[in-house]
């Protein structure tokens, strides 16, 4: 079968694009696969970034750019036997049969005009990265969904554990209005206040995707953590970050903190692969307790959650200061990301094409 892929996002370094290309990966085993996008370029910092295996993708005309016509869209649609869009909201109009991927709690789907519903009819299966997504799209707009997980590798790697606290995340984010949506200025200052009060011995390592145009504004981030045991790992390749991985001891996420997330979902964390991954390298999760992050962890078995600074810093003193907890804890989030991690992803999005 011909399938081609298209996400908005291309020109982003997130986790739906990971998703996006390894799901053309996997397709283009057994099929004919395109990637519709008018700069190559893109692709090739992506590919640097996560290590996925596109040569036996191809690159095409971007025919969902606004300026490229419907009618020739149609046209050139019918060569296909499906195309799977990820979805910022809109449904677009193809000639094959249409597969919509949903990476976050939209705040609108076209569904009330005729042609929007006559675009939904087309629709064949609206698949989500998580259950805290698939929750949203469906109790809000009523549309069916199944969920397939993210793909995540686990490549922890036989390194001495070291008194690390680890972060990881981009500095800014493309599709989610919101300047500082991972919160990393809110843990630095709460790492900041665990110095003031007496932890010793440890470090705050920020691993953070930057683009060239953000620096200014990274910069003054940056000079937050002057004084302080804090480090910066910038713009690092997923084979680099599992070194950080493999050494750290405890991971936070603050996503979704002061947020007011019943009226805007979106700015909760949708999954977390940096969690499952950091999880994965025996990294302790103390991480809030909002989005995709809830499906990850049970608190107080293979990880905490949070819901106020003062119970971050509370819940990761309190694994500071007792290393048999630590370690325990550390065997169980080793095994809760082998769930995750062994999710067959490649043979779920191959399903979707029965």
């Amino acid at each position: 079968m011909k399938i081609g892929i298209f996400d908005p996002y291309l020109d982003d370094l997130g986790g739906g694009e990971k998703y996006m290309m390894t799901l053309a990966q996997c397709l283009s085993k057994n099929h004919e696969v395109s990637v519709f996008w008018d700069r190559p370029e893109d692709l090739k910092s992506l590919l640097s970034r996560f290590s996925i295996d596109l040569r036996s993708v191809k690159i095409e005309k971007n025919i969902f750019d606004e300026n490229f016509p419907l009618v020739k869209r149609l046209r050139e649609s019918r060569h296909s036997d499906y195309v799977i869009v990820l979805s910022d909201g809109s449904i677009p109009l193809v000639s094959c049969k249409l597969l919509l991927h949903i990476q976050q709690p939209l705040q609108t789907i076209q569904k009330k005009s005729i042609l929007d519903k006559f675009k939904l009819s087309r629709v064949k299966t609206v698949f989500c990265n998580s259950k805290f997504t698939q929750n949203h799209i469906e109790n809000r707009f009523g549309i069916k969904s199944t969920v397939i997980y993210p793909p995540i590798k686990l490549k922890p790697k036989n390194l001495k554990k070291e008194n690390i606290i680890l972060t990881v995340g981009r500095f800014r984010v493309k599709n989610v209005r919101n300047e500082d949506y991972k919160k990393q200025s809110v843990l630095i200052d709460e790492f900041k206040k665990l110095v003031d009060k007496g932890i010793k011995d440890w470090k705050f390592v920020l691993a953070v995707s930057v683009w060239e145009k953000e620096l200014k504004d990274f910069a003054l981030m940056r000079k937050k953590a002057n004084g302080y045991p804090i480090e910066f790992l910038i713009n690092k390749s997923n084979d680099e970050l599992w070194d950080i991985y493999s050494k750290a001891k405890i991971y936070w996420h603050a996503t979704g903190y002061g947020e007011n997330l019943e009226k805007y979902p979106e700015y909760a964390e949708h999954f977390g692969i940096s969690t499952v991954e950091a999880m994965g390298g025996g990294a302790v999760p103390v991480v809030i307790g909002a989005g995709g992050q809830i499906e990850l962890i049970s608190d107080g078995e293979n990880g905490f959650l949070w819901n106020s600074p003062s119970e971050l810093r509370e819940k990761t003193v309190k694994l500071i200061k007792n290393p048999k907890l630590l370690e325990n804890m550390s065997f169980k989030a080793k095994k809760r990301a082998e769930y995750f991690a062994d999710q067959n992803f490649c043979e779920k999005v191959e399903s979707l094409l029965i």
